[in-house]
């Protein structure tokens, strides 16, 4: 991309990205609204001035970089928590502080978003081998992330059994697979689960999402992680919207970067630390 690229082509190619930033942004802040924050703010930066993007090798990459100038000039902190948001973003706020600089930005880049180690080196601004020291370190840190009780909302089989292995692998504990709406709801709420893991369209036609935002109603605040085919349609804007989404097809990699950033973000009482 150069900064000759006509401004509707310009338009076009962000807003095809754009719903990736999203997700990326509200995994790193463990909130809708303070991720959307930054997003519109890396929007506003570009339109006033397109040639932040020139150089960039894909228009993903260049939103990525002009996103990462704007998050470690803020310090990489959301400048304060609205009243609006809830538990799971306040306490998203004091973890923040405790972690490994730069490590979650590193694994959400290269595991959720699917960047190469040189792109993630260069959306960050680092050399490649501190990239993938980051990811390393990263990666290694899932092993000491909490660990507790999902749920799985899910109605193909193979996928809820691969499902299942991943995060067992991860020490966590499988309390049902549900494939239906109802199913997902009575196994919910008997067991109380500390993290949902959720399809979008289940057996019988009926929603995922529907599921759980009964549970969430009948529970309390808990995380989510969405698994879609088509994560532009739930992230387009609107409130509400998952903080986090994993994309069909997903890797082994995405699953676990996903849940460990969802349980990191957790407030549930009865997680338990891995030792």
């Amino acid at each position: 991309m150069t900064a000759q690229t006509p401004t509707n082509d310009l338009s076009t190619v962000i807003a095809a990205e754009l719903p990736y930033l999203r997700r990326y942004a509200r995994a790193l802040t463990g909130s809708q609204q303070s991720g959307d924050r930054y997003a519109m703010a890396t929007l506003e930066a570009i339109v006033a001035d397109p040639d932040l993007l020139t150089g960039a090798a894909r228009a993903k990459a260049g939103l990525f970089q002009v996103f990462h100038g704007i998050w470690t000039s803020s310090g990489a902190m959301v400048d304060g928590t609205d009243d609006t948001e809830g538990t799971l973003e306040r306490r998203a706020q004091d973890k923040l502080r405790t972690l490994t600089p730069n490590t979650r930005e590193a694994l959400l880049l290269r595991s959720v978003e699917e960047f190469s180690v040189d792109e993630v080196a260069t959306i960050m601004g680092i050399e490649r081998g501190d990239a993938e020291h980051l990811f390393e370190v990263a990666m290694a840190d899932m092993a000491s992330m909490v660990t507790g009780d999902i749920l799985i909302i899910e109605d193909e089989a193979i996928i809820a059994m691969d499902l299942h292995s991943i995060v067992s692998s991860m020490g966590h504990t499988v309390t049902d697979i549900a494939r239906t709406r109802d199913a997902a709801i009575r196994l919910g709420k008997a067991t109380e689960p500390d993290l949902i893991l959720a399809d979008i369209q289940l057996a019988d036609k009926s929603s995922g999402i529907d599921a759980v935002n009964t549970l969430l109603a009948q529970l309390g605040e808990r995380p989510v992680i969405f698994i879609t085919a088509f994560p532009e349609r739930l992230l387009t804007g609107e409130r509400p919207e998952p903080a986090f989404l994993i994309t069909k097809p997903y890797t082994e990699e995405q699953v676990r970067a996903a849940v460990s950033q969802a349980m990191f973000f957790s407030s549930t009482e009865s997680l338990l630390a891995a030792s």
